[in-house]
């Protein structure tokens, strides 16, 4: 994991404090891996997020 996945910056740059708060009620933006957008999909018992290159994430 090399890629913040709430805002999609490199976890060196900075401290991103605030992603991992906004992490807890929302679900994963960009791809750790690639930095791809993910396309996420909320639903009333969860959410997932989808990356073209990497697959699926599910919580």
């Amino acid at each position: 994991m090399t890629h913040c996945d709430h805002c999609g910056e490199l976890l060196t740059a900075g401290s991103h404090e605030a992603c991992r708060a906004a992490r807890t009620m929302e679900p994963p933006r960009y791809c750790p891996q690639c930095r791809r957008r993910l396309k996420v999909q909320v639903l009333p018992a969860g959410w997932s997020s989808a990356c073209v290159e990497h697959g699926l994430v599910e919580g």
